[in-house]
């Protein structure tokens, strides 16, 4: 029963795991494009209707900032070395759950030979029991 409840949360586990991991493919995390995001139910209004246009300053032909790539990458890069823990982790938790099987099939093992040990043990002082009354009998 409870190797059977801790097989079900492992794979309860597993499946979190890959499907965490299928969600978040493609969908990278930009903190400096907001504007590019629409939800529903909200509305923006504007107040009046003239705008003043946004000039920056950038030595970059394509006129995105350079910190927004290194930003970018930087999070990719995490994403990249979280995904390879998460991997690792899910293989050391399959290594530990095989050296515990085997440690409990060998658990196992000990204590049934060491009852037979001790039935074995019980038979020969029953036999040198009736030996030794036999000897006396003779007497």
């Amino acid at each position: 029963m409870k190797n059977n409840f801790k097989n079900l949360m492992l794979s309860v586990f597993l499946v979190m795991a890959c499907t965490g991991l299928a969600f978040a493919d493609g969908n990278a995390f930009t903190p400096l494009n907001f504007d590019d995001v629409s939800y529903p139910g909200t509305s923006k209004t504007v107040a009046s209707t003239t705008t003043t246009p946004v000039v920056t300053t950038s030595s970059n032909s394509g006129g995105e900032l350079t910190g927004n790539n290194k930003m970018q990458n930087a999070i990719l890069q995490l994403d990249n070395a979280q995904v390879e823990v998460r991997n690792e982790l899910l293989n050391y938790k399959a290594k530990y759950s095989d050296v515990d099987a085997q440690y409990k099939l060998i658990k196992s093992e000990r204590s049934a030979l060491a009852k037979q040990v001790k039935a074995a043990e019980k038979r020969i002082k029953q036999i040198d029991k009736a030996k030794e009354k036999i000897r006396k009998n003779m007497m």
